[in-house]
């Protein structure tokens, strides 16, 4: 076991804190997450902020009238249903999830506690729910998918680099399962861009160098890496091939391009988990979430490295530039 793994595993031992009780007259309402990043990834951090900050805007006070109890099993398979069995057995009010696989978990050991959900695909094809509007059960939350954002990633990269012929898509099956849409997504534009789309589903590290280097062989190669917690945990490995093998590559989670990549273009993570509060709020105060529809994403956020950029030989055309919500120099 990693370090990492260990640690988010000891980290759990614990049930609620002692210090977090209930003022006289108060009842003490508990919400247990699991997350699908480790606790040292700064960008879990942010995200459980952006949580919190919604919460408290709501008039929830933690360690007063609301406790979070956190749990980072990255995308440890094995951990995440570990840790998914023992938030729900701590019996919290509600429930949150951050990604497909750990919505899988908590459903299986849920027993009807509420869920509220983030970053999942395909919330009707998963199981998760009955439909958008009317999700039914113990189930609702935000999706991190829509229609076009796969295509809208392949334009972009092809517009930064008209040269490429051929993209390599990489995920894993066993953390992204709804990795089929994204996949057509891209074909939908390639097939008008004159680009060829290989899915390269991926488990280790060495298959994750194979894909970017069979991409990368031939002239006109790129790379796009789907939203996916195994792909996100190997960013900078991802990173570091890419800029060794010259491959030109978008990511669909931002802090690839914050990490070095030369793009990226994504829901917006953090406001997603500021939205899951207003969820979480209702549902502490008495809503169903079978009365909550499952809501889509509603802000896409673009990143360019101009500094990977230029390391590649490539310019990004002043018109995307303009566009962009965050520009790294």
């Amino acid at each position: 076991m990693r370090r990492r793994e260990f640690i988010a595993a000891l980290g759990s031992a614990a049930a609620w804190p002692l210090a977090a009780r209930a003022q006289p007259g108060e009842r003490m309402r508990r919400v247990g997450a699991l997350m699908s990043i480790y606790n040292d990834d700064p960008e879990g951090g942010a995200e459980m902020a952006a949580l919190r900050q919604g919460l408290v805007e709501h008039g929830w006070i933690e360690g007063r009238t609301i406790d979070i109890a956190v749990r980072w099993p990255g995308g440890n398979i094995e951990l995440i249903e570990g840790l998914a069995k023992e938030l729900v057995e701590l019996k919290p009010d509600a429930l949150l999830s951050r990604s497909t696989p750990t919505t899988a978990a908590l459903k299986r050991e849920s027993g009807g506690i509420p869920i509220v959900f983030v970053n999942v695909a395909e919330p009707v094809e998963q199981g998760f729910v009955q439909s958008l509007a009317r999700p039914g059960g113990n189930i609702t939350g935000f999706t991190n998918f829509e229609a076009s954002v796969g295509s809208k990633m392949l334009q972009l990269l092809k517009e930064i680099d008209p040269r490429i012929v051929r993209v390599a898509v990489i995920y894993n099956p066993q953390t992204a399962p709804f990795a089929g849409s994204y996949v057509r997504t891209v074909e939908t534009a390639a097939a008008s861009l004159g680009v060829e789309t290989i899915a390269m589903p991926v488990q280790s590290d060495s298959a994750i160098e194979a894909a970017m280097a069979a991409s990368a062989q031939q002239p006109g190669g790129g790379l796009v890496a789907i939203p996916d917690t195994f792909t996100n945990e190997r960013r900078d490995l991802i990173v570091a091939l890419a800029e060794r093998m010259r491959l030109p590559a978008v990511y669909g989670l931002l802090y690839f391009a914050r990490s070095g990549g030369l793009m990226a273009y994504a829901v917006d993570a953090h406001d997603l988990m500021y939205r899951a509060a207003d969820y979480v709020d209702r549902i502490l105060r008495g809503t169903r979430p079978a009365d909550l529809p499952v809501q889509q994403p509603i802000r896409f956020v673009s990143v360019f490295n101009l500094k990977t950029a230029k390391a590649l030989g490539l310019t990004i055309p002043p018109n995307l530039l303009a566009l962009a919500d965050e520009v790294i120099e």
